[in-house]
């Protein structure tokens, strides 16, 4: 089958990987023909061009910033992105024929090009939903509902919803959620498309080189939190964790990743002068990797005030690397019952600061934390490689053929 993929992010080889480029990588290695078409921040790239990248077409057009950046900014970057890839796309793929096209959301704005791509390949397409906007920018009070902004994502939102054939929801609380908030939608063409991701063999540490790199002492506990740290990954409550466990000596806080908030969490080690804790800028993978596996438990913050069913990715890296979690978020999403499910960590509510204290120091002191994670392992092992997820889009490739 011959795939387009159009993308928001598809970072380069030697930059790491993520659940795209594995779904890429393992619909390539599945013998489907994939190309890859992504916008490129401005600010890591000059001019669009087109190259072999794992294997595959990858056709990245500069667009402008997206990502750590301010919301004006973003929201220009993201009005562009649509224009600017129908035209590379035309330029550069033009003459192609595809047989499937597989996208993904955010954002909603590229509604407009999936439905040109569709009409002028003449094929269909399946949308991976893996956030639900407007609504989580209302509830954290980013854009007012019902003013002009929301009212102008949700038409683009019942767009991006209409032009996909088939569209790919996270779990069941994100199936349920998108067919209870669209009842003019066709429910027969959701279904469940988890997050899945390609499988490493190597979960144990040899040594804690990446420990004594960055100065953390081998006999703590260290909990992990890696990724993005914006408005959504409630950065304020992870700054009153650490300050409410700045005196335990057994207990070692690590974050590593970007995001408009990730100052408060320098701030806060500064201003309080916290000596368990440090902020790390973005890492290669191979040394995010080692570094995760000589952490003890992984770290899930999501804002209380969601009422969307968000279903972090970043979950999945833990699970891999058999570290048991602590998921701190909303009462809407169905993290809770994954975690309960496979037997690999604890759940608390965001909005209550203390109990979240509580279970990190409770944590820390268990015996039981190796067993723990390797049921997330097992579990992952099961229900999350990405070869389900190559299979959920094979049964469609049938279909079309």
């Amino acid at each position: 089958m011959k795939v387009l993929y159009i993308a928001t992010s598809f970072p380069e080889p030697e930059k790491g990987a993520t659940i795209y480029t594995d779904l890429a990588e393992a619909l390539n290695e599945a013998g489907h023909d994939i190309t890859v078409a992504v916008s490129e921040q401005a600010k890591n790239k000059q001019h669009t061009e087109m190259k072999k990248e794992r294997g595959f077409d990858v056709l990245r057009t500069v667009t402008g910033n997206y990502y750590d950046v301010g919301f004006i900014e973003k929201g220009i970057t993201t009005l562009k992105i649509p224009l600017l890839m129908k035209k590379s796309i035309k330029k550069y793929l033009g003459k192609q024929k595809f047989d499937f096209i597989l996208f993904e959301s955010p954002p909603v704005t590229n509604a407009n090009l999936v439905a040109w791509a569709k009409k002028y390949f003449n094929c269909p397409s399946y949308l991976m939903l893996k956030d639900i906007f407007p609504q989580n920018a209302v509830d954290l009070g980013i854009i007012n509902e019902g003013g002009i902004l929301h009212r102008y994502f949700k038409r683009k939102e019942k767009k991006l919803l209409q032009s996909a054939d088939y569209i790919g929801c996270m779990s069941d609380a994100n199936k349920k959620y998108v067919i209870n908030t669209n009842e003019w939608i066709d429910s027969t063409k959701i279904e469940i498309f988890p997050n899945t991701k390609k499988l490493t063999n190597n979960i144990n540490p040899e040594k804690f080189l990446m420990r004594k790199r960055f100065g953390i002492p081998e006999d703590t506990c260290v909990f992990l939190f890696g990724g993005n740290m914006g408005r959504p990954q409630n950065i304020d409550l992870l700054c009153e964790v650490i300050k409410g466990c700045k005196e335990e000596k057994d207990i070692y806080f690590l974050f590593i990743g970007r995001g408009t908030d990730r100052y408060k969490l320098e701030q806060t080690i500064e201003e309080f002068g916290i000596n368990n804790a440090q902020v790390i800028e973005n890492l290669p993978r191979n040394e995010y990797e080692q570094i995760t596996k000589e952490c003890d438990v992984g770290l899930i913050v999501l804002d209380p005030r969601f009422s969307i069913p968000n279903y972090p990715s970043r979950i999945l890296s833990y699970m891999e690397y058999a570290k048991p979690v602590i998921a701190a978020t909303d009462k809407a999403t169905d993290l809770k019952e994954l975690i309960e499910e496979a037997n690999f960590g604890s759940w608390v509510w965001s909005g209550d600061t203390q109990d979240f204290i509580n279970e990190v120091k409770e944590m820390s002191k268990s015996e039981k934390l190796k067993m723990i994670g390797i049921n997330g392992r097992n579990y992952l092992e099961d229900k999350f490689n990405v070869k389900r997820s190559v299979e959920i889009l094979e049964s469609h490739f049938k279909k079309v053929r």
